[in-house]
């Protein structure tokens, strides 16, 4: 989720129009309002925001800047009417990653944003199995890229990012979905979870996907040498045996499609 930071309703109104045509979840707050909002955040949905867009508002950029900072380390990106090199340089150091001027295209903030990221760090997770990515690359599963919707993709990044912790569905949710969305139930995440998991067991030959009542999802992964063993007793030997190929493919479509 992105989260806007703009007084003038014109002007976030037609970004956030401009992220959905991009399939990105975005908010926008009023300065008045984002300091109360921010601050009251716990840390589990600070996680679900992957950049501040920061426009003109009452309040000094920098100050919001400075405050974004101490809590998180998500890309943040000024976005400024008039661009001018002491306002550059100015926000640059309150701890800004970029400064941009009006007008800029969507996509090139979520350029921009991705590019922060690779820069900090190109690799979420790397498995001996699984390797996920921060800059939009695909996930390489079992030796071989592994193309994933985009919601499946970002489950993915969510449980490798939390490795064998357990991550709840609701963390999931606000990840995918965006803080306090009423527009979805939070058991769509089950359905995403649940293509994503056939097309990792595809794959790897079991189901690295563990799910508990309560404690939610986590990713635990097996050794290469290790899979079939371990895959067919936690699925009572069905993994040991592999469906034919056009059969599993012809399921993952369907998925798709419904």
């Amino acid at each position: 989720m992105f989260v806007m930071v703009e007084d003038r309703p014109e002007v976030s109104s037609a970004y956030l129009a401009g992220f959905e045509r991009e399939g990105v979840c975005a908010v926008n707050f009023g300065t008045r309002v984002f300091g109360e909002w921010f601050d009251s955040l716990a840390l589990s949905e600070l996680s679900a925001i992957e950049a501040f867009i920061v426009g003109e508002g009452g309040e000094k950029i920098a100050n919001i800047g400075r405050r974004v900072r101490m809590r998180v380390a998500a890309p943040l990106i000024a976005l400024l009417d008039r661009k001018t090199l002491n306002d550059t340089l100015t926000l640059l150091d309150a701890s800004f990653d970029d400064v941009l001027g009006k007008p800029v295209h969507a996509r090139e903030i979520l350029a921009r944003a991705s590019a922060i990221k690779r820069r900090n760090r190109s690799i979420i997770a790397s498995f001996s199995e699984i390797a996920v990515f921060a800059d939009g690359r695909d996930a390489i599963v079992g030796g071989e890229t592994l193309p994933l919707p985009r919601r499946e993709r970002r489950i993915l990044e969510c449980l490798a990012e939390s490795r064998s912790a357990w991550i709840t569905k609701s963390q999931i949710f606000s990840r995918v979905y965006g803080i306090h969305n009423d527009e979805f139930d939070e058991n769509v995440v089950e359905s995403h979870v649940c293509r994503l998991r056939r097309r990792l067991r595809f794959r790897l030959g079991y189901d690295p996907i563990e799910s508990q009542r309560f404690l939610g999802y986590r990713l635990v992964l097996q050794s290469a040498a290790a899979s079939g063993t371990s895959g067919a007793a936690s699925t009572g030997g069905a993994s040991s045996v592999q469906p034919p190929t056009a059969r599993v493919e012809m399921e993952l479509t369907a998925a798709d499609g419904g």
